[in-house]
Protein backbone atom coordinates (compact mmCIF):
# COMPACT_ATOMS: atom_id res chain seq x y z
CA UNK A 1 0.00 0.00 0.00
CA UNK A 2 1.09 3.21 -0.84
CA UNK A 3 0.55 6.29 1.55
CA UNK A 4 0.39 9.79 1.07
CA UNK A 5 2.55 12.24 3.27
CA UNK A 6 1.41 14.78 4.84
CA UNK A 7 2.40 17.90 3.77
CA UNK A 8 2.42 20.27 7.26
CA UNK A 9 5.48 18.90 9.39
CA UNK A 10 3.33 18.50 12.64
CA UNK A 11 1.07 16.30 10.79
CA UNK A 12 3.43 13.81 9.18
CA UNK A 13 4.51 13.17 12.95
CA UNK A 14 0.76 12.68 13.88
CA UNK A 15 0.43 10.11 10.82
CA UNK A 16 3.67 8.10 12.25
CA UNK A 17 1.56 5.61 14.01
CA UNK A 18 -0.85 4.70 11.66
CA UNK A 19 1.99 4.13 8.94
CA UNK A 20 3.85 2.22 11.40
CA UNK A 21 0.89 0.11 11.96
CA UNK A 22 0.56 -0.40 8.40
CA UNK A 23 3.90 -1.67 7.85
CA UNK A 24 3.72 -3.80 10.63
CA UNK A 25 0.77 -5.56 9.38
CA UNK A 26 2.54 -6.77 6.42
CA UNK A 27 1.22 -4.93 3.38
CA UNK A 28 4.31 -3.89 2.16
CA UNK A 29 3.99 0.05 3.03
CA UNK A 30 5.31 3.12 1.14
CA UNK A 31 5.78 6.56 1.99
CA UNK A 32 5.09 9.39 -1.42
CA UNK A 33 6.11 12.13 -0.07
CA UNK A 34 8.17 15.77 -1.22
CA UNK A 35 12.11 15.36 -1.54
CA UNK A 36 12.54 17.66 1.90
CA UNK A 37 10.44 14.86 3.73
CA UNK A 38 12.54 11.57 2.73
CA UNK A 39 14.79 12.10 5.46
CA UNK A 40 12.14 12.17 8.15
CA UNK A 41 10.22 9.17 6.85
CA UNK A 42 13.84 7.07 6.42
CA UNK A 43 13.40 7.30 10.07
CA UNK A 44 10.84 4.64 10.15
CA UNK A 45 11.61 1.11 9.45
CA UNK A 46 10.04 -1.21 7.30
CA UNK A 47 8.86 1.61 4.56
CA UNK A 48 9.36 2.19 0.93
CA UNK A 49 10.25 6.03 0.76
CA UNK A 50 9.48 7.98 -2.75
CA UNK A 51 10.10 11.52 -2.89
CA UNK A 52 10.20 13.73 -5.68
CA UNK A 53 11.17 17.39 -6.41
CA UNK A 54 8.30 19.64 -5.20
CA UNK A 55 8.36 21.25 -8.94
CA UNK A 56 7.30 17.79 -10.20
CA UNK A 57 4.21 17.70 -12.22
CA UNK A 58 1.08 15.20 -10.87
CA UNK A 59 1.11 13.56 -14.65
CA UNK A 60 4.79 12.88 -14.17
CA UNK A 61 4.86 11.35 -10.72
CA UNK A 62 1.97 9.41 -11.37
CA UNK A 63 3.61 7.98 -14.79
CA UNK A 64 6.92 6.35 -12.51
CA UNK A 65 4.48 4.56 -10.58
CA UNK A 66 1.74 3.23 -12.79
CA UNK A 67 1.31 -0.63 -12.47
CA UNK A 68 3.72 -0.75 -9.36
CA UNK A 69 1.12 -0.65 -6.34
CA UNK A 70 -2.33 -2.49 -5.86
CA UNK A 71 -3.56 0.14 -3.05
CA UNK A 72 -3.26 3.44 -1.49
CA UNK A 73 -4.66 5.97 1.04
CA UNK A 74 -5.24 9.30 0.86
CA UNK A 75 -6.02 11.40 3.80
CA UNK A 76 -7.28 14.60 1.74
CA UNK A 77 -8.27 15.88 -1.71
CA UNK A 78 -4.79 17.23 -2.33
CA UNK A 79 -1.45 16.39 -4.64
CA UNK A 80 -1.33 12.76 -3.40
CA UNK A 81 -4.66 11.94 -3.97
CA UNK A 82 -4.52 13.59 -8.09
CA UNK A 83 -1.17 11.25 -8.36
CA UNK A 84 -2.82 8.07 -7.29
CA UNK A 85 -5.89 8.27 -9.58
CA UNK A 86 -3.85 9.20 -12.35
CA UNK A 87 -1.66 6.59 -11.81
CA UNK A 88 -4.99 3.69 -11.89
CA UNK A 89 -4.15 2.46 -8.53
CA UNK A 90 -6.59 -0.32 -8.53
CA UNK A 91 -7.96 0.27 -5.02
CA UNK A 92 -8.00 3.91 -3.71
CA UNK A 93 -8.76 4.41 0.23
CA UNK A 94 -9.46 7.13 2.40
CA UNK A 95 -11.81 9.37 4.41
CA UNK A 96 -15.03 10.06 3.19
CA UNK A 97 -14.58 14.10 3.90
CA UNK A 98 -14.85 17.16 1.51
CA UNK A 99 -13.79 16.36 -2.04
CA UNK A 100 -11.53 13.26 -1.59
CA UNK A 101 -14.29 10.15 -2.48
CA UNK A 102 -14.55 11.58 -5.96
CA UNK A 103 -10.95 10.02 -6.47
CA UNK A 104 -11.52 6.76 -4.68
CA UNK A 105 -12.65 3.66 -4.98
CA UNK A 106 -13.18 2.62 -1.36
CA UNK A 107 -14.02 5.33 0.81
CA UNK A 108 -13.73 5.01 4.78
CA UNK A 109 -16.21 6.55 7.00
CA UNK A 110 -14.30 9.75 8.38
CA UNK A 111 -17.18 10.54 10.29
CA UNK A 112 -16.27 13.70 12.54
CA UNK A 113 -17.14 13.68 16.35
CA UNK A 114 -15.68 15.77 19.58
CA UNK A 115 -12.40 17.16 19.53
CA UNK A 116 -9.48 14.82 20.49
CA UNK A 117 -6.22 14.36 19.29
CA UNK A 118 -5.33 14.47 15.70
CA UNK A 119 -3.77 11.44 15.79
CA UNK A 120 -6.44 10.15 16.09
CA UNK A 121 -7.45 11.06 12.61
CA UNK A 122 -4.99 8.59 11.35
CA UNK A 123 -5.33 6.06 13.23
CA UNK A 124 -9.11 5.77 12.53
CA UNK A 125 -8.45 5.35 8.95
CA UNK A 126 -6.61 2.45 9.75
CA UNK A 127 -8.33 0.96 12.56
CA UNK A 128 -11.50 0.71 9.84
CA UNK A 129 -9.10 -1.49 7.50
CA UNK A 130 -9.20 -4.11 10.52
CA UNK A 131 -5.41 -3.16 10.68
CA UNK A 132 -4.58 -3.25 14.71
CA UNK A 133 -2.76 0.18 16.26
CA UNK A 134 -2.92 -0.04 20.23
CA UNK A 135 0.62 -1.27 20.24
CA UNK A 136 3.35 1.58 22.24
CA UNK A 137 5.99 0.94 19.98
CA UNK A 138 4.05 2.63 17.12
CA UNK A 139 3.97 5.89 19.40
CA UNK A 140 7.67 5.80 20.45
CA UNK A 141 10.27 8.01 18.78
CA UNK A 142 12.40 7.41 15.85
CA UNK A 143 15.82 5.28 17.00
CA UNK A 144 18.48 7.25 15.04
CA UNK A 145 21.14 6.12 17.29
CA UNK A 146 22.34 8.87 18.28
CA UNK A 147 22.18 9.97 22.15
CA UNK A 148 21.49 12.98 24.17
CA UNK A 149 24.22 15.14 25.63
CA UNK A 150 24.23 15.57 29.22
CA UNK A 151 22.49 18.74 29.83
CA UNK A 152 22.24 20.24 26.48
CA UNK A 153 19.16 22.55 26.37
CA UNK A 154 17.52 23.14 22.82
CA UNK A 155 15.61 26.62 22.44
CA UNK A 156 13.85 27.03 19.67
CA UNK A 157 11.55 30.49 19.67
CA UNK A 158 10.36 30.86 16.01
CA UNK A 159 7.05 29.53 14.70
CA UNK A 160 6.60 28.38 11.30
CA UNK A 161 2.77 28.70 11.86
CA UNK A 162 2.60 32.49 12.16
CA UNK A 163 3.76 35.36 14.86
CA UNK A 164 0.61 35.06 17.05
CA UNK A 165 2.29 31.57 18.13
CA UNK A 166 5.58 33.12 19.30
CA UNK A 167 6.52 34.63 22.92
CA UNK A 168 8.18 37.78 23.48
CA UNK A 169 11.92 37.32 22.78
CA UNK A 170 12.57 39.50 26.39
CA UNK A 171 11.35 36.51 27.80
CA UNK A 172 13.12 33.72 25.83
CA UNK A 173 16.47 35.66 26.93
CA UNK A 174 15.43 35.64 30.19
CA UNK A 175 14.78 31.69 29.94
CA UNK A 176 18.10 31.51 28.95
CA UNK A 177 19.87 33.51 31.32
CA UNK A 178 18.54 30.88 34.39
CA UNK A 179 19.80 28.35 32.18
CA UNK A 180 22.81 29.42 31.39
CA UNK A 181 23.64 30.33 35.43
CA UNK A 182 22.39 26.63 35.83
CA UNK A 183 24.84 24.83 33.66
CA UNK A 184 22.83 23.92 31.21
CA UNK A 185 24.77 23.79 27.40
CA UNK A 186 22.34 25.80 25.07
CA UNK A 187 21.89 25.75 21.75
CA UNK A 188 19.53 27.90 19.50
CA UNK A 189 17.75 26.83 16.49
CA UNK A 190 16.34 29.10 13.87
CA UNK A 191 13.39 28.64 11.15
CA UNK A 192 13.87 30.43 7.80
CA UNK A 193 10.92 32.66 6.63
CA UNK A 194 9.78 33.88 9.98
CA UNK A 195 10.53 36.73 12.14
CA UNK A 196 14.38 36.01 13.37
CA UNK A 197 13.56 35.44 16.72
CA UNK A 198 16.07 32.15 17.26
CA UNK A 199 19.34 34.20 15.06
CA UNK A 200 18.39 37.26 17.65
CA UNK A 201 18.48 35.76 20.97
CA UNK A 202 21.84 33.53 19.67
CA UNK A 203 23.17 37.04 18.94
CA UNK A 204 22.01 38.05 22.65
CA UNK A 205 23.46 35.58 24.43
CA UNK A 206 26.88 35.93 22.44
CA UNK A 207 29.05 32.90 23.30
CA UNK A 208 26.87 31.49 25.70
CA UNK A 209 25.07 29.25 23.42
CA UNK A 210 24.98 27.71 19.96
CA UNK A 211 23.17 28.96 16.90
CA UNK A 212 21.90 26.31 13.66
CA UNK A 213 19.15 27.40 11.03
CA UNK A 214 17.12 24.38 11.45
CA UNK A 215 16.90 23.88 7.45
CA UNK A 216 15.51 21.72 6.32
CA UNK A 217 14.02 20.74 9.07
CA UNK A 218 13.66 16.83 8.20
CA UNK A 219 17.93 17.54 7.83
CA UNK A 220 18.00 18.62 11.75
CA UNK A 221 16.94 15.60 12.75
CA UNK A 222 20.34 14.24 14.12
CA UNK A 223 20.83 17.86 15.61
CA UNK A 224 17.77 18.09 17.26
CA UNK A 225 18.15 14.55 18.85
CA UNK A 226 21.50 15.15 20.89
CA UNK A 227 18.91 17.77 23.50
CA UNK A 228 17.46 15.52 25.70
CA UNK A 229 15.44 18.93 26.97
CA UNK A 230 13.41 20.79 24.04
CA UNK A 231 11.84 24.31 25.15
CA UNK A 232 9.61 25.81 21.87
CA UNK A 233 7.21 27.78 20.25
CA UNK A 234 4.58 25.77 19.07
CA UNK A 235 5.17 24.97 15.58
CA UNK A 236 6.67 22.29 13.45
CA UNK A 237 10.01 21.70 15.76
CA UNK A 238 8.50 20.48 18.51
CA UNK A 239 6.80 17.74 16.83
CA UNK A 240 10.12 16.81 14.97
CA UNK A 241 12.25 16.92 18.47
CA UNK A 242 9.41 14.30 19.61
CA UNK A 243 10.32 12.31 16.96
CA UNK A 244 13.84 12.65 17.32
CA UNK A 245 13.52 11.71 20.83
CA UNK A 246 13.85 14.89 22.86
CA UNK A 247 11.58 16.00 26.02
CA UNK A 248 9.89 18.89 24.81
CA UNK A 249 8.30 21.74 26.59
CA UNK A 250 6.17 23.53 24.24
CA UNK A 251 4.72 26.97 24.13
CA UNK A 252 0.97 27.70 22.90
CA UNK A 253 -0.79 30.17 22.55
CA UNK A 254 -3.63 30.46 19.46
CA UNK A 255 -3.41 27.21 19.47
CA UNK A 256 -5.27 24.11 21.14
CA UNK A 257 -3.12 21.63 22.93
CA UNK A 258 -5.56 18.57 23.77
CA UNK A 259 -5.44 18.89 19.40
CA UNK A 260 -1.98 19.53 18.51
CA UNK A 261 0.40 18.53 21.13
CA UNK A 262 3.31 16.65 20.09
CA UNK A 263 3.28 12.64 20.38
CA UNK A 264 4.23 11.24 23.92
CA UNK A 265 3.43 11.45 27.67
CA UNK A 266 6.65 12.91 28.63
CA UNK A 267 6.06 16.22 27.21
CA UNK A 268 4.76 19.43 28.82
CA UNK A 269 2.54 22.47 27.38
CA UNK A 270 2.25 25.29 28.70
CA UNK A 271 -0.07 28.37 27.95
CA UNK A 272 -2.03 31.26 29.33
CA UNK A 273 -5.50 30.39 28.53
CA UNK A 274 -7.15 33.43 27.20
CA UNK A 275 -10.81 34.43 26.14
CA UNK A 276 -10.15 34.43 22.37
CA UNK A 277 -8.40 31.26 22.43
CA UNK A 278 -7.85 28.97 20.51
CA UNK A 279 -8.31 31.01 17.56
CA UNK A 280 -5.28 29.32 15.44
CA UNK A 281 -4.98 32.74 13.35
CA UNK A 282 -1.74 33.16 12.15
CA UNK A 283 -1.88 37.13 12.95
CA UNK A 284 -3.23 38.56 16.38
CA UNK A 285 -5.63 41.17 15.25
CA UNK A 286 -5.93 41.93 19.11
CA UNK A 287 -3.56 42.39 21.29
CA UNK A 288 -1.51 38.84 21.38
CA UNK A 289 -2.74 38.38 24.94
CA UNK A 290 -2.18 34.78 25.12
CA UNK A 291 1.80 35.22 24.12
CA UNK A 292 2.11 38.55 26.59
CA UNK A 293 0.00 37.28 29.76
CA UNK A 294 2.12 34.48 29.60
CA UNK A 295 4.56 34.96 32.37
CA UNK A 296 8.20 33.68 32.26
CA UNK A 297 7.89 32.00 36.06
CA UNK A 298 5.22 30.15 34.67
CA UNK A 299 7.48 29.02 31.74
CA UNK A 300 10.66 28.11 34.35
CA UNK A 301 8.77 25.90 36.24
CA UNK A 302 7.50 23.55 33.52
CA UNK A 303 11.40 24.04 32.01
CA UNK A 304 12.75 22.24 35.27
CA UNK A 305 10.08 20.37 36.14
CA UNK A 306 10.48 16.12 35.62
CA UNK A 307 6.43 16.24 35.51
CA UNK A 308 5.37 16.49 32.66
CA UNK A 309 1.95 18.62 32.47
Amino acid sequence: MLVAAPQRWDEACFAVPSIRALAAAGLGTGVLCREDQADFWKTLDGLEVLSFPAKAGARQVAAGLRGSWKASLAWEDDWAAEIFQRAGIERRLGPALGRLPKRLTHPLSGKPGPLEHRVRFYLSAVEEMGIETRIPGFFAPADLGIFPVDGAVLLAPDSDLGPSHEWPLARWEAIAGRLVQAGARLTVAGLPGGRGLGASLARQLAGAAEFFEAAPLAGALPLLAVHGKVLAADGSLPHLAAHAGGTCVTLFGPNDPAWRRPLGRRHSVVRRHVECAPCLMARCPLDSRCQNELDVERVWAAVISDTPA
